[in-house]
């Protein structure tokens, strides 16, 4: 990071303290949340892996956590780290057919997206423990006055769960970070372009491929179980399915898959409009963002594939090229 991306951060931190109000920190909080899921995301379809299941691994880091506290009082200190076992062996067993036997594209991510639905009809078929349909609240930790409570990981004071927000969109950066400078990014993208020809220079396709598919699918369920610690409620179509999926590919296609910084622009350019669609029409319009959505999805994958970030990005290398040609 350079020195104005540095002082950017230490402003954005010193946000709660300037009294900015709960309505602010909470779109915050939440643009913070789901950049972290994105980012996890993105890690594997910069590289041609598109998942349409990564509302599975959401809600099972959500559910699993909840379910844990709830029912048999395992804190979530535990019970997080377990929801992240199940989900890497969740996508262990259906990324290791699908790459030993060579199930790519399309049908990956059909694969990908049976898996979502599964995990949300199995959630919603478990009522009587999960709450079904109608969602759960964790159990409140926070009753005589308390302000917080650490082994439930709850807080009364939404600053300091913007800074515990703040810490995990930061460690998403920084995976994100070590992944695109390490060898792997290069396997991948041999392996994305031609799985044979990299075979035929050594590299162990599926092996790598499940490999970056297991640190996603861990993020993205400790993005559901923040996400779950934070709301204090979840239910099957905020954590989990394929339209929370789909939201997931959709932002971070609108932001820019390929940059650091492309998921964070997508979260809060689609959290942004949701917000400013919920306070300018309400509900009068039903579905109205689910429209926008899908109609602005189409014109990104045509006109600006790169995303926000990525167009951005491209228009200053073409002016820095311009000025250094102009110069010469």
């Amino acid at each position: 990071m350079n020195r104005a991306a540095w002082i950017a951060l230490g402003l954005f931190a010193l946000v709660p303290l300037l009294g900015v109000g709960d309505y602010y920190l909470h779109l915050a909080i939440t643009i913070m949340l789901w950049s972290f899921v994105y980012t996890s995301w993105s890690l594997m379809g910069r590289f041609g892996l598109v998942s349409f299941g990564h509302g599975a691994f959401l809600g099972i880091g959500a559910y699993i956590t909840t379910m844990l506290w709830n029912h048999y009082g395992v804190t979530p200190w535990i019970g997080i780290p377990l929801a992240l076992l199940l989900a890497v062996a969740v996508a262990v067993l259906i990324g290791y057919p699908c790459f030993r036997f060579r199930i790519t594209g399309h049908y990956f991510a059909l694969v990908t997206l049976a898996l979502t639905e599964v995990v949300r009809m199995v959630i919603v078929a478990l009522r009587d423990f999960t709450g079904g349909s109608l969602g759960v609240t964790p159990d409140i930790a926070l009753a005589g006055g308390k302000s917080f409570s650490l082994v439930a990981i709850q807080f009364a004071h939404k600053e300091v769960f913007f800074y515990i927000a703040l810490a995990f969109w930061l460690f998403g950066l920084y995976v994100w970070r070590r992944i695109d400078r390490s060898m792997m990014r290069y396997a991948m993208e041999a392996i994305s372009q031609e799985e044979d020809a990299s075979e035929s220079v050594g590299i162990n396709v599926t092996r790598t491929k499940l490999i970056i598919t297991m640190i996603s699918a861990a993020l993205t369920a400790l993005g559901g179980a923040l996400y779950g610690q934070y709301q204090l409620y979840i239910n099957p179509d905020t954590v989990s399915g394929v339209a929370l999926s789909l939201q997931i590919v959709f932002a971070v296609i609108a932001g820019g898959m390929f940059v650091q910084l492309g998921p964070t622009v997508g979260a809060a350019f689609t959290l942004l409009l949701a917000e400013g669609l919920r306070v300018a029409v309400g509900h009068e319009v039903h579905g109205l963002d689910s429209t926008i959505y899908g109609l602005m999805l189409v014109l990104f994958i045509i006109y600006m594939p790169n995303g926000i970030l990525g167009k951005v990005l491209e228009a200053r290398a073409r002016n820095t090229g311009a000025a250094g040609a102009v110069k010469a």
